[in-house]
């Protein structure tokens, strides 16, 4: 088959031909960005961009998911965004897409769509963006990574396994080829809808397949047509990989199947070669029942790991963290404590975003006091090497202390954030049935009546809504957001403290 001159145009545009000027290109070049967004804060983060960039967000169906349009010289404000874990240029999006009920033939179609989809525009907005990875940092560094090591990307930790394009809720969950099982992944329950292990489906939506799949389609094609055209320097060459993510029941392929049909499509058409690894373009197809979304990935690693550079077991989303802190809308001159900082996600995130405020880290590991305590190093580093003229340090401090006995005088704190035990990888369930009584307790005593505010994260929802009910004098539930935490069905409550004054100290049960 002849490439058409369309083909040609879109093979040009990819980087085979002469690079195009983003300059002048850039200033009218408009993009639909999609962003992955932790599941259950999509208002928040469209909230985000509205205020930040300007811009109404779409919430996709799709949980996890928004959708919005901004000129693609804002890309630098899109990656600053503190909501997003990851960041894609859509290339085309079908409402209502009409898969064939035979497998054979909607996996042709979905071969056939390739050639009409109008890849130009999403392709240059592709390379602006590369061209500003290339000026903060060198490119290429974190595409040669071992495959293991990309993988680490999954291990964060109590929210680890749900990472990348996996949108939290994901359905469609069979193992990456190159991917390595999340760590300690023994206690990490499966999201919604997929099926579990004895192959029996938790929920009637789904079937069992893939949360990521990359085409392995065959490279000999690719190989010939990108080696004729290394000539002086082999970046002419473009790499790439196709993810798929599907949820829904009425398909009649899996994900895997789409990846390598669509994969083996886009090949042909660009004259890429197909790497699972080392690869320059990430093709992304989303499939949620009867929507379609084709997008070109924008970020290598998820946004969400920015300033954490020592993990623990469980340690928080950034994302998260910053969804969590947005709830309870800080003020400047609040006084933030976070009594269970763990890795200091919640904290690093305040004091990074709301340098107006003081933030409070504290927890009654030493081992996680030290590695909250290096987290703040290397941001304290960051800030330095940013602009050292300027470096005043970030408004927070790490102390090691017991969660019912804090060191803070009664009603001193304006906000507590914390990430509360899960009684899964630490404490345990029956544990919590004493600590977390004792825990809002203390809370309600540091924090100050009538103003204060909490903003809870748990997944054992019965022992903190038996807890909560014992100190209802003192706390009232305001709103609760359902999340998914690496699979956990979990909850974040906003809480608000009654005028009622706490008692000191007293017994619970």
């Amino acid at each position: 088959r002849q490439p058409d001159m369309a083909e040609a145009e879109a093979a040009g545009d990819a980087g085979l031909g002469p690079a195009p000027a983003p300059a002048q290109e850039g200033a009218e070049l408009a993009a639909v960005i999609g962003a992955t967004v932790p599941t259950g804060f999509e208002q928040t983060a469209a909230e985000e961009v509205q205020e930040k960039l300007g811009s109404a967000s779409r919430i996709s169906k799709d949980r996890g998911k928004i959708y919005f349009e901004v000129p693609a010289r804002s890309l630098p404000q899109v990656h600053r965004l503190r909501s997003v874990d990851n960041l894609f240029v859509v290339v085309q999006e079908f409402k209502d897409y009409q898969f064939e009920e035979n497998k054979e033939d909607a996996l042709k179609d979905l071969e056939d769509l390739v050639k009409k989809l109008p890849w130009t525009d999403a392709l240059k907005v592709w390379e602006l963006n590369n061209s500003l990875k290339k000026k903060k940092t060198k490119r290429k560094k974190h595409n040669l990574q071992s495959p293991a090591s990309r993988e680490k990307l999954n291990d964060g930790g109590e929210e680890g396994g749900a990472d990348q394009n996996n949108t939290n809720d994901q359905e469609d969950c069979a193992q990456n080829p190159v991917a390595v099982e999340p760590t300690g992944g023994q206690d990490t329950e499966k999201p919604q809808g997929v099926t579990s292990g004895n192959g029996v489906e938790e929920e009637e939506d789904n079937e069992q397949s893939d949360v990521k799949v990359e085409v392995q389609a065959s490279s000999d094609s690719g190989t010939k047509a990108g080696d004729s055209q290394t000539g002086e320097g082999e970046a002419k060459v473009l790499r790439f990989r196709v993810t798929c993510n599907r949820a829904g029941d009425k398909h009649s392929f899996t994900s895997n199947e789409a990846a390598r049909d669509f994969g083996g499509a886009v090949q042909e058409h660009f004259q890429w070669k197909a790497d699972m690894t080392n690869f320059d373009v990430e093709v992304l197809l989303n499939i949620h029942n009867n929507e379609v979304v084709v997008g070109i990935a924008l970020t290598e690693e998820s946004l969400h790991r920015r300033n954490i550079t020592h993990f623990g077991p469980t340690t928080l989303r950034s994302t998260l963290a910053y969804g969590m802190l947005r709830l309870c809308d800080p003020q400047p001159t609040d006084i933030i404590v976070d009594p269970m900082c763990g890795t200091g996600a919640i904290p690093i995130e305040g004091a990074a975003e709301w340098p107006y405020c003081y933030h409070i880290a504290g927890d009654n590991s030493p081992q996680a006091v030290k590695r909250a305590a290096n987290n703040i190093c290397s941001l304290l580093r960051k800030s330095e090497s940013k602009d050292s003229s300027t470096a005043l340090g970030v408004p927070l401090d790490i102390i090691q202390w017991d969660i019912c006995n804090l060191p803070l005088r009664t009603g001193s704190v304006d906000i507590v954030v914390t990430d509360m035990p899960f009684g899964k990888r630490i404490g345990s369930k029956k544990k919590n049935w004493d600590l977390y009584p004792a825990c809002l307790m203390e809370m309600g005593r540091i924090c100050t009546p009538g103003t204060g505010r909490a903003v809870l994260l748990t997944q054992d929802k019965k022992c903190f809504a038996k807890a909560l009910s014992r100190v209802g004098h003192i706390w009232r539930r305001a709103q609760t957001v359902w999340v998914n935490v690496g699979g956990l069905h979990a909850a974040v409550y906003l809480l608000r403290r009654t005028w009622e004054r706490a008692e000191e100290r007293r017994s619970f049960w």
